[in-house]
């Protein structure tokens, strides 16, 4: 029932389309041709209608019109011109013919002379001397023209508006005496009668003949349609539903099945090509998913595995009342290159680490292991911050092909005295809150990035905590921050929401601190890493 409603409309549309290109090409043919055919038949009866004048002019002596206006409609002259005039009028097919003398001091009335009738007409003829009212302007100007020889004859139509004798032409010519002077009106009527039926009929010739070869076009053209329209599109609509439900090629290709080079063939070859290209597209879409779900399960393992290498366990040394810390980091992709560290070298000594590698993802994860256990392990023979960081450049500038770096500050806290001792390479600047005090940016001396070049020398600084102080440590990706307008989280608002609450413990800091980035970037998608480490010296 679907397939075949397109099937009826093609088919209708197309039929509709075509009568009525036919029926305005109809219009315009009859059109023309009812006004060439009407413009020729009113020639005719026009050209008709003054030959009779002439010859009615023939029978009439001019030079005896006073005497025919004295005889008063009789006398034996008179009436062999009225019997002469009669008889033409008869034979000529005119319905009147009648000669007038116009009142020539404004034509506004007439006198008939002479007034014959066509026998089989019901109109009644006027008698010698009547007079009348000139019918309207138009014909006191052509009454005038021809008695001022300003025209030879004149041609009234009166087809329109209510008319005494129906429709009809009136021929005029002025009769002249010896002298050339128009002496009286003879006036020809010919009734339009012949001319409206001849319009009529040929009007419905027009009309069958439209009526037939629209039939015949409608025939012809659902005929055409059906054969190389409707049944290749049905093929074509068949093919489409059955591949849709089976998904596989079709055996017998609608290219084999449509033999046409026109655009329906064109169509069927697109719509074998599509399948086959569908199908390959699934099948290559199937591998696709089952390898993204294998890629998915190593990346959700690899989360698992760089997470573990993380302390995660807090708080991380219980029995140590003389500290507390916390620490988070949240990648951007299923891995991250942000890594945070803490151990204790000896009983009074704890490392402290926060870095940030170059780059995304696996290659950034990887790297970022690499550099952790370097670090770690450095750090816990007993190193100086500066002697770890130098040590863990050389160790990966020696084996550095894909060139990556990271960025690290590394510090190592003295418990018994708070003494802090530190080196940045490359690492954001630390955040200090002394007690009673608010947090501050420390803008310690920057090294170069670990990795970025070998033979590289690093400084470190010392720093006394006192208990009840905090140390805040971050990566770029908390003030690099940007929401939906492009804006950066900025370390202005970093330090706001840290001065926002100066005596939470280290674990609040940190869920406040990534409250309030959330809050600033709402919907927007996280670009970077997000590492936070805090640490709290109660002495």
């Amino acid at each position: 029932m679907t397939m075949n409603k397109p099937k009826r409309h093609i088919a209708v549309k197309s039929i509709v389309g075509i009568v009525l290109l036919l029926v305005v090409f109809a219009a315009v043919v009859s059109v023309i041709g009812y006004r060439s055919f009407s413009s020729a038949l009113m020639d005719q009866y026009t050209e008709g209608a003054f030959l009779t004048a002439k010859a009615a002019a023939r029978l009439i002596d001019c030079d005896s019109i006073d005497e025919y206006e004295q005889s008063g409609g009789t006398g034996e002259k008179y009436e062999e011109t009225w019997a002469a005039l009669d008889t033409l009028c008869n034979t000529s097919g005119s319905t009147f013919i009648y000669v007038i003398l116009p009142d020539r001091t404004d034509y506004a009335h007439i006198k008939f002379l002479f007034s014959t009738i066509d026998h089989n007409s019901s109109y009644s003829v006027y008698s010698f001397g009547y007079l009348r009212d000139t019918t309207n302007d138009e014909y006191r100007e052509k009454y005038r023209a021809l008695y001022e020889l300003e025209s030879d004859r004149e041609l009234v139509v009166r087809n329109k508006g209510y008319i005494e004798t129906g429709n009809h032409i009136t021929a005029m010519i002025g009769l002249k005496d010896y002298k050339g002077e128009v002496k009286a009106i003879l006036c020809v009527q010919r009734q339009m009668d012949v001319m409206s039926k001849t319009l009529r009929s040929y009007m419905s010739r027009i009309f069958l003949a439209f009526a037939v070869l629209a039939l015949l076009v409608i025939a012809g053209q659902a005929l055409y349609l059906h054969r190389v329209l409707l049944k290749p599109l049905n093929q074509i609509s068949e093919e489409a539903a059955r591949f849709s439900a089976e998904n596989t090629p079709a055996e017998t290709r609608l290219q084999d099945k449509i033999k046409s080079n026109d655009e329906i063939g064109v169509l069927a070859a697109s719509v074998d090509n599509m399948e086959q290209q569908i199908h390959d597209y699934v099948d290559n879409i199937t591998r696709i998913t089952a390898e993204k779900e294998r890629i998915n399960t190593e990346l959700g393992l690899a989360t698992r595995i760089q997470a573990a290498m993380l302390p995660g366990i807090f708080p991380p040394f219980p029995e140590r009342a003389e500290f507390d810390i916390y620490a988070s980091m949240d990648p951007a992709k299923e891995v991250g290159g942000d890594f945070y560290d803490f151990f204790l070298i000896d009983d009074d000594h704890l490392g402290l680490v926060i870095a940030d590698v170059s780059g995304k993802g696996v290659p950034a994860a990887l790297f970022m292991m690499a550099s952790k256990i370097i670090l770690a392990n450095n750090a816990k023979m007993g190193k100086s911050p500066a002697q770890v960081l130098t040590d863990t450049n050389t160790a990966i500038c020696s084996n550095n092909r894909e060139e990556m770096f990271v960025t690290v500050w590394l510090g190592i806290l003295e418990i018994s005295t708070g003494k802090l001792t530190a080196a940045n390479a490359g690492h954001e600047y630390p955040v200090l809150l002394a007690p009673g005090g608010r947090y501050e940016l420390y803008k310690d001396k920057n090294g170069f990035v670990i990795g970025g070049m070998d033979n590289m020398k690093y400084k470190e600084y010392e720093l006394m905590l006192k208990p009840g102080a905090k140390l805040f440590l971050y990566t770029d990706g908390v003030p690099e921050a940007t929401n939906a307008e492009g804006e950066l989280f900025g370390t202005g608002r970093m330090l706001a929401a840290l001065n926002a609450d100066t005596a939470a413990p280290p674990e609040d800091v940190l869920k406040n601190m990534r409250a309030a980035v959330d809050d600033f970037v709402k919907d927007a998608e996280q670009f970077d890493d997000l590492t936070m480490l805090c640490l709290e010296y109660r002495g």
